[in-house]
């Protein structure tokens, strides 16, 4: 949910866009951990490691970004950001992947990553458990795993980057979507691909935000998959509306999906009668919003899941950290950051883009 306070606070570090907001402050761990070659300090067959917060950085660090898909325009921002972040600590970075976002189209490139000898590899996992045994290879060798956007396995990386707490996105989706529609009527969502770690957390707990009494008159008739896809989003879109003529609003978690909705409603008969909100960047979403297709949607600053993913892959192959629970690192420019269960590590809160504010961003 957003309360006023928080959306000053996200507006604020959002509107640092381009100084990648918070400033720097002291990092580091006081606490001893065995290495995490599994989500929060588990290890598999390597000899015990300790977290040294001095360490320095190491020069020349080679880290691979691998996205669902490279063109997904939404991972591109965050993998180019990761990439020019590199720069920062002197490390050496690149994006990989394949076209499609299919379960097992990652596995062939993360074992060319191995015998490439990355120092780390960041994955925004397709599939949680398709990639697991190539990356289970990659930490027996050393190279080490940061899941960042959609997780994998827990005990197939080091530490999972996520863009903002899995609750607070699906719960906040389901109340902006009640807002705008009155609290009643059918609803669907449109998600990415079936198998998406991230996509399918959110939609749990939207479906659990259903079932409390204040939206008793919310109806949740379909959850369709547009796999990421910019043409089979729009014709899931289509196929909703002719299903569910009494459809009165689509939730689309996903970039892809938000815009090709919202594309395919500002066109049609249905443009101010269904309401869609969901996950976009403001420079594909502006149009919509504009022309009154869409009254508000949230996301996070993609930059900045990048450039910390980024730098947290630098502190793991440094030895300033090792994944375990309660460490802290500095990510550059955007300060200090604690580890969490399971090897989980938040950026921040969701941002709301409605009219009056989305011409203040360019991403």
């Amino acid at each position: 949910m957003f309360t006023s306070s928080r959306r000053v606070a996200s507006a604020a570090a959002l509107v640092g866009l381009l100084s990648l907001g918070l400033s720097a402050c002291g990092g580091g761990t006081t606490k001893d951990s065995t290495a995490a070659q599994g989500g929060g300090g588990q290890t598999t067959g390597s000899a015990p490691a300790s977290a040294d917060p001095n360490a320095p950085i190491k020069e020349g660090l080679k880290i691979a970004f691998l996205p669902k898909q490279i063109n997904n325009p939404y991972e591109t921002i965050v993998d180019k950001a990761g990439i020019e972040a590199a720069g920062e600590y002197k490390g050496e970075a690149k994006e990989v992947g394949p076209s499609d976002a299919s379960a097992s189209s990652q596995v062939s490139y993360i074992n060319t990553l191995i015998q490439q000898k990355q120092d780390a590899i960041l994955i925004a996992a397709n599939d949680a458990n398709a990639v697991c045994g190539p990356l289970k290879q990659a930490m027996s060798k050393g190279i080490k795993v940061v899941a960042y956007d959609s997780d994998a396995a827990k005990d197939c990386r080091n530490l999972f980057i996520n863009q903002a707490s899995s609750e607070e996105i699906g719960r906040s989706q389901v109340k902006m979507l009640s807002d705008q529609i009155g609290g009643k009527g059918e609803i669907a969502i449109l998600s990415a691909t079936a198998n998406a770690t991230n996509q399918n957390a959110w939609i749990e707990f939207m479906k659990d935000e259903l079932g409390k009494p204040e939206y008793k008159d919310l109806k949740l008739v379909k959850v369709a998959y547009g796999d990421d896809d910019d043409q089979k989003s729009f014709q899931e879109t289509q196929g909703l509306l002719q299903a569910y003529p009494d459809l009165k609003g689509i939730i689309s978690p996903t970039t892809v999906g938000i815009s090709a909705a919202s594309r395919y409603i500002s066109g049609s008969k249905y443009k101010g009668k269904v309401a869609v909100t969901g996950l976009g960047t403001p420079n594909q979403m502006r149009e919509y919003v504009k022309n009154g297709t869409v009254k508000e949607f949230a996301l996070w600053n993609p930059k900045d899941l990048g450039y910390l993913a980024s730098f947290s892959a630098a502190a793991l192959a440094s030895g300033r950290i090792t994944g375990a629970e309660g460490e802290k690192f500095t990510a550059g420019k955007l300060g200090e950051f604690t580890i969490g269960k399971d090897g989980e590590v938040i950026l921040g809160p969701p941002f709301t883009f409605n009219a009056e504010n989305i011409d203040e961003f360019d991403f």
